[in-house]
């Protein structure tokens, strides 16, 4: 990045901050400060072990130092500022979720846009929030897009506080579904009649929540699919799974059609063929429906997170709290470009053609100088894929 560059964002972004209003997160004296300032190079320093007595007034440093990226702790702290973990003294953490576009499963780096990963990144918050919400009823949550490919999630229930590294572990393994195995979800039941010596067991999966939920509610889907489809084709899907050939592909359709309510409430047994089936189909719910989150974030207590209403200093777009009520209509692309780089047009010198997503309207981008919207082009810059030319 050229000079002009860097001193153009960094004046731009002391401007934004003489207009943003960033709220402090709870208990902010507690915390470790850090920041990236707008250095020569293409290398990025942390400054950190900071506290807020070494930053002072949090919007003061903001407009004075105007920072290319700014994060606190997770962790709380005796001493925050403290220059070694050991002597800072911790007292507990927040448990931070990070959704990254870069580590989901469904995005294909370098085929899809900066809008398509963005739309993959919410696909993937939504599941990560139904485990928070139904699975650990946990009540004090704010959500945040990060301002760069995906969002993140602080959970500040008492109960998660004090958990050590290896407790948050259990948490992560739980929502990637790591570990989650066939047997392990089944139950098993007495059938039969009382009084038999001998009683048959039948295996069932739970379906009043969890994990078991989950792969209920995908055997349901998976059994709406086979009975639109016509005889044939359900056959030919049913052998497209291991160790089924056409004449349990024949049994389970059979099973499927004429005890359709055993199978929608979870019962593996109702018959060996639709065993063979159900094993696979725990799997299948399993990669579809955990959350892809970027796991050393959740595990580390002494992680640093980036600051809400701060920018982001590789795209311009600003970190936002979003409202739960207003998750499904939030459009990072509109929603995220902050008041100051609208309604003005900058000259940049970009290097290759780029196809933009903003407000609503596509920007072809030609190699060359030219003149953009100044969300545009601060993105462009802030990315590393164009400079600023002169005006």
């Amino acid at each position: 990045m050229e000079e002009r560059t860097r001193a153009y964002l960094r004046g731009r972004f002391r401007d934004h901050y003489r207009r943003a209003d960033v709220a402090l997160p709870p208990d902010a004296d507690a915390r470790e400060w850090g920041y990236i300032p707008w250095t020569d190079g293409p290398d990025e320093t942390m400054v950190r072990h900071r506290d807020l007595l070494d930053l002072g007034n949090v919007e003061d440093f903001l407009r004075r130092k105007r920072p290319r990226h700014v994060y606190f702790s997770a962790g709380h702290y005796e001493t925050p500022g403290a220059s070694t973990m050991v002597e800072k003294d911790w007292l507990g953490s927040d448990l931070v979720f990070d959704i990254d576009a870069d580590h989901l499963p469904t995005v294909t780096l370098g085929e899809d846009t900066y809008a398509e990963m963005l739309a993959k990144s919410k696909d993937a918050l939504v599941k990560l929030l139904d485990f928070l919400d139904r699975d650990f009823g946990f009540d004090d949550l704010t959500v945040v897009f990060s301002g760069g490919r995906g969002y993140h999630v602080h959970v500040r229930d008492e109960s998660v506080f004090p958990l050590e590294r290896d407790h948050r572990r259990e948490i992560v393994d739980y929502v990637r579904g790591n570990g989650i195995e066939f047997e392990e979800l089944i139950t098993e039941e007495a059938v039969g009649g009382l009084g038999l010596q001998n009683p048959t067991t039948r295996r069932t999966l739970p379906t009043e929540g969890g994990w078991g939920r989950r792969v209920v509610e995908h055997i349901d889907a998976f059994v709406d699919e086979l009975l639109a489809m016509d005889e044939e084709d359900a056959i030919l899907h049913l052998r497209t799974f291991d160790g089924v050939g056409e004449g349990r592909a024949e049994s389970v359709l059979n099973v499927v059609q004429n005890n359709t309510e055993a199978v929608r409430s979870g019962n593996v047994d109702v018959h060996p063929a639709f065993l063979t089936v159900a094993r696979q189909l725990v799997a299948e719910a399993v990669d579809a429906e955990e959350a892809p989150i970027d796991e050393p974030v959740t595990t580390d207590t002494h992680r640093l997170i980036r600051l809400p209403g701060s920018l982001h200093g590789g795209s311009g777009l600003e970190v936002v709290p979003i409202e739960r009520d207003d998750l499904a209509a939030f459009d990072p692309l509109d929603d995220a470009v902050p008041e100051t780089f609208v309604g003005h047009d900058i000259r940049v010198d970009v290097e290759r053609e780029y196809e933009l997503g903003f407000r609503g309207e596509t920007i072809t981008v030609a190699p060359g100088e030219q003149t953009l919207p100044e969300y545009a082009g601060v993105f462009l810059m802030a990315r590393g894929w164009a400079e600023k030319a002169t005006e």
